[in-house]
C-alpha cells in the first residue's frame, strides 16, 4: 500500500511540474509582443522556430502552405497572406528568396502595406536589390510604418554582399592548388594542412573545403548536395554586381567570380552547392 501511495504521489508531482511549467511558457510567451514572420524557407524557418523557443508568438504565412505545418506544430499562428499577418501583428520580419518576392510580399493585392498599422516595425532580412530595399523604405513611410533593411550571414545561407564575395572568391582561391597539386602526387588532405599552417588559411581551405575526401561535414563530402545552391550564390553576385556598376565601383574578381557561376548554372551545377566550382572547374581541365 505504501509503495502504491509513493507511486502515485511521484506520478501527481511529475504531473504537477508539467502543468506549471506549461503554464508558464504560456504565460510568457502571452506577456511578450506577438512576432509577424513571412517566408519560410531555408533561412526564415529556424528564425522564426528560434523566435518560437525564446517565447514569442508567431503570426506566420508563407507562399508554400506545407512550410508552414512544422511551425504550426510548434504554436505558430498561420495565417493566408501577409497582409493578414500586417492585420495581426506591428513587428513583421521577411525572409524571402529575391526582389520580386519582395515587392511582392509588401506592395502586392495581398502585401503587407494592404492593412500595416502605422508605426509598424518591417524587418526584411532577403538579400536582395539596395535599390528595392530603398523603394520599400518609401512605401512604408508613406503608410506610417518604419522599414529596415537587416540582411543576414552565416547559417544556410551567405547573405549580404561582403559575405557573398568572400566565400565565392575564397572558394575559388583553394582550387587552383588543389586541383593540381595531385598531378604532383600530393593528396589533397595533405595539401590541406600545409595549406592551413601557412599564409594560404582560408575559409574554404579549413571550414568548408571544396575538395571531396578532404573534410567530413561539408557539401563535398556527399557529392555537394545541400549548402548553399549555386543558383543562389550566382543570384547573389549578380545583385552586388548590379550595385558595383550603380555605384562605378570596379570589382574585377567578383566580376569573374559571377561569370564562373552562371556558366556552371547552364552546365548543370545550378542545384549543387557553390563549392562545386573545384569539380566544375576540374571538369573544364578534362581531368
Amino acid at each position: 500500500m505504501a509503495a502504491m501511495f509513493r507511486g502515485s504521489r511521484n506520478l501527481l508531482l511529475r504531473w504537477t511540474k508539467h502543468v506549471d511549467l506549461a503554464f508558464v511558457s504560456s504565460r510568457s510567451m502571452a506577456s511578450k509582443t506577438p512576432i509577424g514572420f513571412v517566408g519560410l524557407g531555408n533561412m526564415g524557418s529556424p528564425m522564426a522556430k528560434n523566435l518560437l523557443r525564446n517565447g514569442y508568438p508567431v503570426i506566420a504565412t508563407d507562399v508554400f502552405p506545407e512550410s508552414c505545418k512544422e511551425l504550426q506544430d510548434m504554436g505558430a499562428q498561420v495565417v493566408d497572406s501577409p497582409a493578414d499577418v500586417a492585420e495581426k501583428a506591428d513587428r513583421i520580419l521577411t525572409m524571402l528568396p529575391s526582389s520580386p518576392n519582395v515587392i511582392e510580399v509588401y506592395t502586392g493585392p495581398n502585401g503587407i502595406l494592404k492593412k500595416v498599422k502605422k508605426g509598424t516595425l518591417l524587418i526584411d532580412s532577403s538579400t536582395i536589390d539596395p535599390a528595392v530595399s530603398r523603394e520599400m523604405a518609401v512605401a512604408a513611410e508613406k503608410m506610417g510604418a518604419v522599414f529596415m533593411d537587416a540582411p543576414v550571414s552565416g547559417g544556410k545561407v551567405p547573405a549580404t554582399f561582403v559575405s557573398m564575395f568572400i566565400p565565392s572568391l575564397s572558394q575559388n582561391q583553394p582550387t587552383d592548388p588543389f586541383s593540381s597539386f595531385p598531378r604532383l602526387g600530393l593528396d589533397p588532405k595533405l595539401l590541406a594542412k600545409i595549406l592551413n599552417m601557412s599564409s594560404g588559411r582560408c575559409w574554404s581551405s579549413d571550414t568548408y573545403n571544396p575538395a571531396p575526401g578532404v573534410m567530413e561535414g561539408v557539401p563535398s563530402a556527399n557529392n555537394y548536395q545541400g549548402g548553399f545552391g549555386t543558383t543562389l550564390m550566382a543570384k547573389d553576385l549578380g545583385l552586388a554586381q548590379n550595385t558595383a556598376t550603380n555605384t562605378k565601383t570596379p570589382i574585377p574578381l567578383g566580376s569573374l567570380a559571377h561569370q564562373i557561376f552562371r556558366v556552371m548554372c547552364a552546365r548543370g551545377y545550378a542545384n549543387k552547392d557553390f563549392s562545386s566550382v573545384f569539380q566544375f572547374l576540374r571538369e573544364e581541365e578534362g581531368q
